[in-house]
């Protein structure tokens, strides 16, 4: 299955290192908005600066934009946020990721056969860069809700 917003490109034209800036057209956020579960997605663009590395690996550093509309976990409204977001990632050839779980490496993207896709890895980026717990600005919780988890005396 192809994704919503796929930007294939292949590892013959990083060269010795490229800069890439992709966009997601309407259809394309409308698809995106509705896996990702918000009302709207009504902007996304994503700059990545690729690097090679080793074989089949390449580095990227990229800056994701985007305007989202969530919807209040209070209220229920639906408002409009701004996301903008560094990240790094490493694409690696499929079967070649790290065997080993570490939090402070950089994640790793495997792809098959000799093309990464630029799109998707700004959807991810995206889909990690959202707020689990959108709240509207000015909205505050009801009285008596905590949102600190009670202190447990043993």
């Amino acid at each position: 299955m192809r994704p919503e917003f796929s930007r294939p490109l292949s590892l013959a034209r990083i060269g010795a290192g490229q800069t890439v800036a992709i966009e997601a057209t309407p259809a394309e956020r409308t698809g995106l908005a509705k896996r990702l579960q918000i009302p709207e997605l009504p902007a996304l663009d994503c700059s990545f600066v690729l690097r090679p590395v080793a074989s089949g690996v390449v580095e990227a550093e990229g800056v994701l934009r985007a305007r989202v509309v969530q919807e209040c976990v209070v209220s229920l409204d639906p408002f409009e946020a701004t996301v903008e977001e560094r990240f790094a990632l490493r694409f690696v050839p499929e079967g070649r990721e790290s065997p080993t779980i570490d939090p402070d490496a950089t994640d790793e993207v495997p792809y098959p056969g000799n093309t990464i896709d630029l799109g998707e890895a700004a959807a991810e980026q995206l889909a990690l860069a959202l707020d689990p717990y959108p709240r509207k600005p000015g909205v505050a919780l009801p009285e008596g809700v905590e949102t600190e988890p009670p202190d447990i005396q043993h």
